[in-house]
């Protein structure tokens, strides 16, 4: 298991502690600190497109309109805290964000 996210995310905190307690040791990939591989871009990209994008975050305010229209994958590869967070693969099966039918697929909840 891999975990794409951000050490100071309040969201990836959680999902990790949540992780730990069900018995997961992802690895971490801070992408802030460690980047994304293009492939590994690629991969979110081909999966979730447009929605790979976190459009409420700071970085995203921050950006011109200009910015805001280039593709997903400029974005993310000039920006990487763009990404919706967080991004994990398990066995070949990416998911996207916190929410209740992510958390029921690693947690069993």
């Amino acid at each position: 298991m891999r975990f794409f996210g951000l050490k100071s995310c309040d969201t990836c905190r959680k999902a990790l502690k949540a992780l730990a307690g069900a018995g997961h040791a992802p690895d971490v990939i801070d992408v802030r600190k460690d980047g994304v591989s293009d492939a590994d871009q690629a991969r979110i990209i081909a999966a979730f497109g447009d929605a790979a994008l976190n459009r409420a975050s700071t970085t995203w305010r921050g950006l011109s309109d200009a910015q805001k229209a280039a593709n997903p994958a400029t974005l993310l590869a000039a920006h990487p805290t763009l990404m919706k967070r967080p991004v994990i693969e398990a066995d070949g099966v990416w998911t996207i964000g916190w929410k209740a039918d992510v958390q029921a697929r690693y947690l069993g909840t």
